[in-house]
């Protein structure tokens, strides 16, 4: 297994280069392969958000990246509701997950929804399209 914390799975808005943050991921990363990780994904209307269960055997998509300037997580935490600055309790954290290719298994960092799911809509397919 790589256990490289330079790497990032993203999976909802950060997929869009039309997206400021999005723009901003795709100028300071390369690209790596396609990935899931066990859990579920929620629609929260104007974002998604994932949860990670191990034991379940069901996936969220997305794309693994490698992050070619890791200041760059600063800015991607603030987007996303992480750390010690923002609004407590933080809106997502951001943990390592193992994420899996096809062919290996990368630990990457992954914004991991932090409230309860109980008013939101599962995202079946598990991608957010």
């Amino acid at each position: 297994m790589i256990n490289n914390s330079k790497y990032l799975f993203i999976y909802g808005t950060l997929l869009n280069a039309d997206n400021h943050y999005g723009a901003l991921l795709k100028n300071n990363s390369k690209y790596i392969s396609p990935g899931s990780f066990n859990g579920l994904l929620y629609d929260l209307g104007e974002y998604p958000g994932a949860l990670y269960i191990p034991a379940l055997d069901r996936k969220v998509y997305g794309d693994i990246v490698e992050l070619t300037d890791l200041s760059i997580l600063t800015q991607l935490d603030e987007y996303e509701g992480y750390g010690e600055t923002e609004e407590q309790p933080n809106l997502y954290i951001r943990q390592i997950v193992p994420v899996e290719t096809g062919n290996e298994m990368i630990d990457c960092w992954a914004y991991i929804y932090n409230f309860p799911v109980d008013d939101s809509q599962l995202i079946p397919s598990g991608r957010y399209q």
